[in-house]
């Protein structure tokens, strides 16, 4: 399913073809479930782009090499 977002670190609009259905994603709108609940097969980077529209090229732009 194409999901577009605006990516909350840039501003940018991204569209990215995620995995998902869309009985997970009325699920999911109805409330309740946990995002690694409603969608399990959604990566980290995936769900992340889903939840802030941040893709994982934008997080490891911004964030690679800080330190924990």
């Amino acid at each position: 399913m194409l999901v577009t977002r605006i990516s909350a670190l840039t501003g940018i609009k991204h569209t990215i073809d995620l995995p998902i259905t869309l009985e997970e994603l009325l699920e999911y709108d109805r409330g309740g479930l946990l995002i690694q609940d409603a969608f399990p097969n959604l990566t980290v980077a995936q769900r992340e782009f889903f939840k802030t529209g941040i893709t994982e090229e934008e997080w490891n732009n911004e964030f690679n090499g800080i330190e924990d």
